[in-house]
């Protein structure tokens, strides 16, 4: 059907208003119908008093996965996926079945730079397209240099482990002795026995034949890559740079401890790559920086002294940016049993701490537990008790009696999300007699979330209830406290961590049997609203909203005048949010979300909100 023809000039007049709306901040009303982009949607997130901070002054919280361990492995040179068809199924899956609104994007030092002094444009531009899929599907990215085991050119050809990271010609340069871990169980274990790993990685941090400096000019070429080869909107949802992977000494000089080191080799190496960072026009975002990887280890003789603590104030230019995997319960002999309520509290908690005390937001940039194996079953309760901690630092049997004291909302990026999972065609180490297909293809780890099945459609591997979680990922305002019970399964274990208090009657009959989240806020008298990720479970036309604000069932469309409203998020992948639109400035507000009775009464809607705001005006007043 053909539509009636604009006059010219109206059109041109309409075209210079759209303009200088969209210029000002300000769109048309037609816009916001049409798209899933609303108008606080387009700015960057920087670090702002000691937070995640978007544009409109909201706290941000970022949670998604590692894209990808594909960049570890030769079958796709480097890159994490063989297509930037394929980078558009994995980002779309990754927001639609995963509910992540990030992720951190793996790059290969040894692909970026195979010659020396040569950075490979083709490499980059590869790299670069695969990573505008995720930021047109609404995802922000933070490119990550990953290395493990300093370098895969180590290694023997019929070594039983690998490695990633520097190129071959870094490996060359220095003489190190032929690879060997002795009695290792675990391929983590080469960080500290493997006297080639410990050698090579002395030298990077030694500037030894200027490997260094070598990697701080091919970081600072990428870099200034992207920033020319994205637009300015898709630049916005670059985070920052994440510049070296579990950093570790290697080698320890003569009465160096760990935190010494940190002090005198590892946080000059920031401050250089903060440096190149400024140089390629990245300035205004954040280095997500990494302390010594053992820092936080839960076995104690692992554990070595550090968390960047004579770092001084981090401030906005940096981000602390750690790992947390349960080697206890990994190992198969320090946890014999499954995780339980509370179980990684003291563990985040101690993150938050960290990052507070640097001045700076923190994030947890991998997590995760294999998924086959020995130690395979414990993943349903670990993974539960890891987001968890990241929601609040308090154990679900204390939250309802205590949520103040619940703290910040942790970001945090699952390992990983590979949708080659078990279908790969790995040549372990370059050597055709050792093929590697199942799991990730790599050191026999197999974490990935995510694989394609045989009709190529990406699926979860781990329960939908777990990974795709509502979450605040942006408060206008102060976050007070908040939970989520996703009613995950152990098998045909329904694991219930935070059931309702008998005292809360109407509320715990509201939620019945369904998944909940509650979050509490001071709202800073901002006219953005608050954002919460609503998982696929939770369908808009039987999502309930109790709160201070109103009453909902089935929320509305969002437009400014409305307290509360659902709207896609940005992407078109089809994912949604709840959008709390708070009065007043330091007022508490709160707000349960949940997916639990169909249809509820008015009354019941009434006597539910009734209860929460005498237990708010108690609890968290």
């Amino acid at each position: 059907m053909d539509m009636p023809k604009m006059p010219a000039r109206l059109f041109a007049v309409l075209v210079v208003l759209s303009g200088f709306l969209t210029a000002t901040g300000v769109r048309p009303s037609t816009a916001e119908a049409l798209s899933d982009s609303l108008w606080f949607d387009d700015s960057p997130v920087t670090v702002r008093d000691g937070r995640l901070s978007d544009g409109q002054g909201r706290e941000i919280v970022l949670r998604g996965y590692n894209v990808s361990g594909e960049t570890k492995l030769a079958e796709n040179k480097g890159l994490p996926f063989a297509s930037v068809a394929d980078a558009k199924k994995s980002a779309t899956a990754l927001r639609a079945l995963g509910g992540g609104n990030s992720v951190r994007f793996l790059l290969s030092w040894a692909y970026a730079e195979p010659v020396r002094g040569q950075v490979d444009t083709a490499y980059l531009s590869a790299a670069t397209e695969q990573m505008r899929a995720f930021l047109e599907a609404g995802i922000r990215v933070y490119p990550d240099f990953h290395q493990d085991l300093y370098s895969q050119y180590l290694f023997d050809p019929d070594s039983w482990y690998t490695g990633d990271g520097a190129p071959k010609w870094a490996v060359d340069a220095g003489n190190y002795p032929d690879e060997s871990c002795g009695i290792c169980l675990l391929w983590g274990q080469n960080i500290t026995q493997n006297e080639a790993v410990k050698r090579a990685s002395y030298d990077f941090w030694h500037n030894a034949h200027g490997l260094q400096d070598a990697f701080l000019t091919t970081a600072q070429r990428t870099m200034s890559y992207v920033k020319e080869h994205v637009s300015a909107a898709e630049f916005a949802g670059v985070l920052g740079f994440d510049p070296y992977n579990e950093p570790h000494a290697g080698v320890y000089d003569s009465g160096q401890t760990s935190r010494a080191w940190e002090r005198d080799v590892l946080w000059p190496f920031y401050e250089r790559f903060r440096t190149r960072m400024d140089a390629a026009g990245w300035q205004d975002k954040p280095a997500f920086v990494e302390p010594n990887m053992f820092w936080n280890a839960n076995i104690s003789f692992q554990k070595q002294e550090g968390g960047l603590l004579d770092s001084g104030t981090l401030g906005p230019d940096f981000v602390f940016n750690t790992h947390f995997y349960d080697q206890k319960a990994i190992s198969g002999i320090f946890m014999p049993g499954k995780a339980g309520d509370g179980q990684y509290a003291a563990d985040f908690g101690t993150v938050r701490d960290r990052a507070a005390a640097g001045g700076t937001a923190g994030i947890v940039s991998e997590f995760g537990h294999p998924l086959v194996g020995t130690v395979s079953d414990k993943a349903p309760t670990v993974l539960k008790a890891m987001y968890q901690a990241l929601d609040s630092r308090l154990p679900g049997s204390s939250w309802w009696s205590k949520p103040a004291s619940s703290g910040s909302v942790l970001s945090g990026t699952q390992w990983q999300w590979d949708i080659y999972n078990g279908r790969h065609h790995e040549l372990m180490n370059g050597n055709p007699d050792k093929v590697l297909t199942s799991g990730d293809s790599w050191n026999d780890e197999d974490l990935s979330a995510v694989r394609l099945d045989d009709s190529g459609t990406a699926v979860l591997r781990q329960d939908a209830r777990l990974l795709d979680r509502l979450y605040p990922s942006a408060t206008a305002g102060t976050p007070v406290g908040f939970t989520y019970e996703d009613r995950s399964r152990d098998g045909s274990t329904t694991l219930t961590w935070n059931p309702v208090p008998s005292s809360l009657p109407n509320v715990s009959r509201l939620v019945g049997s369904g998944q909940y989240g509650l979050l509490l806020w001071r709202s800073d008298g901002s006219s953005a609203p608050t954002e919460l990720h609503l998982p696929a479970s939770f369908p808009t036309a039987t999502t309930t909203v109790v709160s201070d604000l109103g009453t909902s069932y089935g929320p509305p469309a969002y437009t400014r005048n409305t307290p509360i409203a659902a709207a896609a998020e940005p992407g078109g992948t089809g994912s949604r949010r709840l959008l709390l639109t708070a009065p007043g400035n330091g007022v508490l507000h709160y707000a349960l979300v949940t997916n639990g009775t169909t249809a509820p009464s008015t009354t019941l809607l009434n006597a539910a909100r009734s209860e929460l705001s005498a237990w708010a005006a108690q609890r968290a007043g």
